[in-house]
């Protein structure tokens, strides 16, 4: 497999997408801008792009692991991974274990009030929209998914959740709730479902588990610090970075 990184694909606020001389596979480069509420708060951080990329291959190799399928085939460098190719499906999954952000908002539940069981919520993914919340029903009848592969994505989304708590709560960290995105294999027949785009405190509400300390972008949306500072405690607690590098910001 060629690793030649050729044409640019897509450029989103967090990553770019280049093309190999493979057809199944693209590099994902992790950029260090920072941003929120759609884009309408930006920041360069330096580093963010190291430690996310450090971050993801981390949590994407463990759920590989465990037979939960992933985009991710490995990390080429400090700010680049090479993953499959695929059929991105237009929905952000988010999976809620505490009450906080949006819905804290919209349902005027406490921030911080655990959720009976998790809640599973999707989001048409459209920026000029702001990503609507979107039902079920809708997903259906706009043919987005179709109700297996809806079926398979509440499996995905609930077992990733199960997983990820566990990893998590055994460095003292709790996990509030996450967003990912699904994607249709393309190498494998019958359209297999495959987490992309990432995993990282860019995508995961991560509170501190005994103090309830935000290490996550709500650093930055709600200017409580720096989100170098807090992703980079996030991967020290796992033991991430290269052993001559206590910090990705310098």
């Amino acid at each position: 497999m060629s690793l030649k990184k050729k044409k640019k694909l897509y450029e989103g606020k967090a990553k770019i997408l280049y093309s190999t001389d493979n057809s199944y596979s693209v590099i994902q480069h992790f950029k260090d801008e920072a941003t929120a509420f759609n884009a309408k708060k930006k920041e360069t951080i330096e580093g963010k792009g190291v430690l996310n990329n450090f971050l993801s291959e981390f949590f994407m190799q463990k759920l590989n692991s465990i037979n939960i399928a992933t985009h991710f085939i490995k990390r080429l460098n400090m700010r680049e991974q090479l993953v499959e190719k695929c059929e991105i499906i237009p929905l952000e999954v988010v999976v809620r274990n505490i009450a906080a952000g949006s819905l804290s908002k919209r349902l005027g539940i406490e921030e911080g009030t655990r959720l009976p069981r998790p809640l599973v919520e999707f989001y048409y993914k459209d920026d000029s929209l702001n990503d609507p919340l979107v039902t079920e029903s809708q997903i259906s009848t706009f043919e987005w998914a179709s109700e297996t592969e809806l079926g398979e994505i509440f499996e995905i989304a609930l077992r990733t959740n199960d997983f990820l708590c566990g990893l998590l709560l055994a460095v003292d960290l709790t996990l509030v709730d996450f967003k990912i995105e699904i994607g249709r294999s393309l190498k494998s027949e019958g359209e297999k479902l495959i987490i992309a785009d990432e995993i990282s405190p860019d995508t995961c509400r991560l509170w501190d588990s005994k103090t309830k300390r935000r290490l996550d972008k709500d650093v930055f949306r709600l200017n409580k610090g720096s989100i170098a500072v807090a992703y980079t405690e996030v991967a020290n607690r796992f033991d991430l970075l290269p052993k001559n590098v206590k910090s990705a910001v310098k």
